[in-house]
């Protein structure tokens, strides 16, 4: 919202948010589109072509219309036909702007906002938005993992051909693992998306991210994924598996990156091409029904190993139904088999978990490479208490997530060692 001021400006031009615009002011001249912001501001702002917001500042500014957004028309079709791909919103960065009286980010904007302040999605396709909830992912619940995949279900009944889901990026990778899970022989693309930096932030992402999402939502490449540049420019994106992707750099416009594995496609809006780069994918069948799996347990836990761990830390997840465990290396814990007087073992207080019921699951804080609980004695002594995992190359929050959905559906050790071993999604 701009300040009354420049909103009666605007008006006097003709002019709206998602219009393309020409400015000139102080011996310069700008084009781009005119961007929603949060706010009691004079300032406009206008997204360029380059993909960057600037601020202009309208006093003996000439404000000049290139061309109207076609949202109108879009807006007045909307409610008698559905469009063909569905943007789910979820909050996070990609849904928000700098609240300027504190200088904090807020989600503010909805789908809606950003379908009209983006022209180019109603040239791409056909879509239609939704609110589900406006929150920052680290504020985000298992409960809304589930509504998540409710929504999705929802909207595949209703026909949809694809869907994209704007999420916040700080846990985009535990809702797109507990979806790949949840959402079982998915008919169709599930693109989740995000943004680096906020909507009326220079360089902001949410554009070029969200129209190359959409790309991938029309494409027939049915699985369950993250999309998001795939360098540091605005030039193209990666479309990652759901299961094994994974945030590598706080703020880097390329922060997601798939581990242990290739990403499941290439993505440039620009052109309209959409490049696999594996070979065998879930393709799109639209007959194909969708089986919805989306019970969680809430009771899991996650254990991140670390020198001088304090055994009784291990006890107080005694009444919890697993943990993951976060070890070192190949997959270690401190078990001081050599008894060095300063050396610590958590080994008897995870053999009482198990032996109380508790599923274990170990993971490995490299990240990259396998669990292999073979090597060492520390590691064979573990398997022997009843650790799982060994040979598997999941992240630590894909381990997680799938701990909390074999929970959801099986109860003894036996059966959810299998369940957990067995490779249930991408």
């Amino acid at each position: 919202m701009y300040s009354s001021k420049t909103s009666s400006l605007l008006k006097k031009t003709g002019v709206e948010i998602g219009d393309k615009v020409k400015i000139n002011a102080e011996g310069e001249s700008y084009e781009g589109i005119l961007m929603p912001r949060a706010g009691e501001s004079d300032d406009l702002v206008i997204k360029l072509d380059s993909g960057y917001n600037i601020g202009v500042n309208p006093k003996d500014a000439k404000i000049s219309l290139v061309e109207k957004s076609p949202k109108k028309a879009e807006e007045a079709e909307e409610p008698h036909k559905r469009g063909d791909i569905a943007i789910i919103g979820c909050g996070g960065t990609i849904a928000s702007k700098v609240e300027y009286r504190t200088g904090a980010v807020y989600p503010t904007l909805t789908p809606k906002d950003m379908f009209n302040a983006f022209p180019k999605i109603q040239k791409m396709a056909s879509v239609h938005t939704k609110l589900l909830f406006q929150l920052f992912s680290e504020d985000m619940s298992i409960g809304h993992w589930k509504l998540a995949a409710q929504a999705v279900r929802d909207e595949i009944k209703e026909g949809a051909k694809g869907i994209v889901i704007m999420h916040g990026t700080d846990t985009m990778s535990y809702t797109s693992a507990a979806l790949s899970f949840a959402l079982q022989s998915l008919p169709v693309p599930v693109v989740l998306v995000g943004a680096q930096r906020s909507s009326d932030r220079p360089s902001s992402d949410n554009e070029t991210n969200l129209l190359n999402s959409i790309l991938i939502a029309k494409s027939d490449i049915a699985h369950v994924g993250i999309c998001m540049h795939g360098s540091s420019n605005d030039d193209f994106a990666h479309f990652h598996p759901g299961t094994k992707v994974r945030k590598m750099h706080s703020s880097r416009r390329d922060a997601f990156q798939s581990i242990n594995t290739s990403p499941l496609a290439k993505a440039d809006y620009k052109t309209g091409k959409v490049e696999p780069l594996v070979q065998n994918y879930n393709k799109r069948d639209e007959k194909r029904k969708l089986d919805l799996q989306d019970h969680f347990s809430e009771n899991v836990g996650m254990l991140y190993v670390h020198p001088g761990i304090n055994p009784k830390l291990v006890d107080k997840f005694a009444d919890y139904q697993g943990v993951v465990l976060v070890g070192t290396g190949l997959g270690h814990t401190p078990t001081n088999p050599f008894d060095n007087k300063l050396g610590k073992s958590i080994a008897p207080n995870l053999k009482s978990l198990a032996d109380s019921g508790v599923s274990l699951v170990m993971s490995t804080q490299t990240i990259y490479g396998r669990v292999n609980m073979d090597v060492y004695s520390s590691g064979r002594l573990l398997q022997e208490i009843g650790v799982i995992g060994s040979g598997a190359d999941w992240t630590p929050e894909t381990a997680y997530v799938k701990l909390c959905w074999v929970l959801g559906k099986e109860k003894g050790q036996k059966k959810v060692k299998e369940l957990m071993m067995k490779n249930v999604a991408c």
